[in-house]
């Protein structure tokens, strides 16, 4: 089976990795701190917090943004579900606004939903194409909320003439195998603000605060700590870390990787009139996630064979995503079929095709050929 995404490791990566295991840290050391600080770098962004997880990492996004019971996010529905579930364990509601034609929220959609309840704007780099983030900060800036970036997808993708990581009041990364880089499973917010940054440390690690000068009860004995907030233990392991920063050394180089194999995708599957394909806005360079072409819409119906003949082909294609409020947790709390017509439209006809670093020519060449064939005999 050829993977729709997988992890690129190699012989720096892994003895980097031992490194740390023959050294005096594990976890809470230094290496840590300069995985962040490489990453702030590589980001132009002040302030970084690496997290065990993407989902950990929204969901300290969020502790950091003050969502609380009663307040409204405006999301995408065209995500996977750890965006909106994330939200939820504060109370927070989601309102969600369709998408465009590239699978990204539409900022002409999010003017419509915007509230005096609503706390932020959470927009996803969908398949690693950054959102209109001008348009997006406009409207958050005038209505005086937050604009928060699940970038998940887009590490190494650019808006402008600048890296994903700095547009935004936060910035959330996965660093799960499929994604640009990997630590195993970890997560980062990237941020310009103290403020944030101060929360979101605090609540990777119990809420708890050591610094003297934060305490809210003084002349304690040097043994003494405090928990200030209601945080989890979601920090990233040292050895986790020295691989997220021998990954981030190999980071364009994959980006580049991803882009030749989608420009090759482009060129041989501009023939094949059944599928519509992905494309790069102008001033925007995706990092190419994912590649997914959709299926025209007199061809929707035959999604279900051409996705199970490609899987018994070995071609291990994905759908990205079931919409969000379509999934029945969901469904049972109110949120019907039809709320956005765009993403549904768009999850009937999607197949993610395989793409990543590691991707070899032969399996480009089989990906390419197993894919012409199947749509070609199914859709007639």
């Amino acid at each position: 089976m050829i993977p729709y995404g997988r992890h690129s490791i190699d012989d720096e990566d892994v003895k980097a990795v031992v490194d740390v295991l023959h050294s005096n840290w594990l976890t809470q050391g230094p290496k840590v701190e300069e995985f962040e600080k490489a990453l702030c770098e590589y980001c132009a962004a002040k302030y970084g917090v690496v997290f065990s997880s993407g989902t950990a990492a929204l969901h300290a996004a969020y502790f950091a943004a003050g969502f609380a019971s009663g307040d409204e996010f405006v999301v995408t529905p065209m995500t996977f579900a750890a965006t909106v579930n994330a939200a939820l364990w504060f109370g927070a509601k989601p309102i969600f606004a369709d998408i465009d034609v590239r699978g990204n929220i539409d900022p002409n959609k999010v003017k419509d939903k915007i509230t005096s309840r609503v706390k932020a704007i959470v927009a996803v780099d969908f398949a690693g194409h950054p959102v209109e983030y001008d348009a997006l900060k406009e409207i958050a800036d005038a209505n005086g909320i937050l604009l928060i970036e699940d970038a998940c997808h887009s590490l190494g993708a650019s808006y402008g003439d600048k890296k994903i990581g700095s547009f935004s009041d936060m910035t959330v990364f996965s660093f799960h195998p499929v994604k640009s880089i990997t630590t195993g499973e970890g997560g980062a917010v990237v941020t310009n603000s103290k403020i944030f940054y101060e929360r979101l440390k605090q609540f990777r690690s119990h809420g708890i605060v050591k610094e003297k000068e934060k305490f809210m009860r003084k002349n304690e004995g040097e043994w003494y700590y405090e928990m200030q907030e209601l945080g989890l233990n979601y920090r990233l392991t040292d050895i986790q870390a020295a691989l997220g920063l021998s990954q981030l050394k190999k980071l364009d180089r994959f980006i580049e990787r991803r882009r030749i194999i989608a420009k090759k995708y482009q060129g041989t599957f501009s023939d094949l009139g059944q599928v519509e394909l992905p494309s790069e806005a102008a001033g925007v360079s995706s990092s190419w996630h994912l590649y997914p072409i959709r299926l025209k819409p007199e061809w929707v119906k035959k999604k279900p064979e051409i996705f199970a003949r490609l899987r018994e082909a070995g071609i291990g294609v994905q759908t990205h995503y079931i919409p969000v409020y379509l999934h029945p947790y969901y469904q049972k709390r109110g949120f019907a079929a039809g709320l956005c017509p765009m993403a549904e439209e768009f999850y009937q006809s999607e197949i993610s095709l395989p793409i990543y670093p590691a991707m070899t020519e032969e399996q480009q060449d089989v990906t390419i050929e197993t894919v012409t064939q199947i749509v070609r005999e199914v859709c007639v």
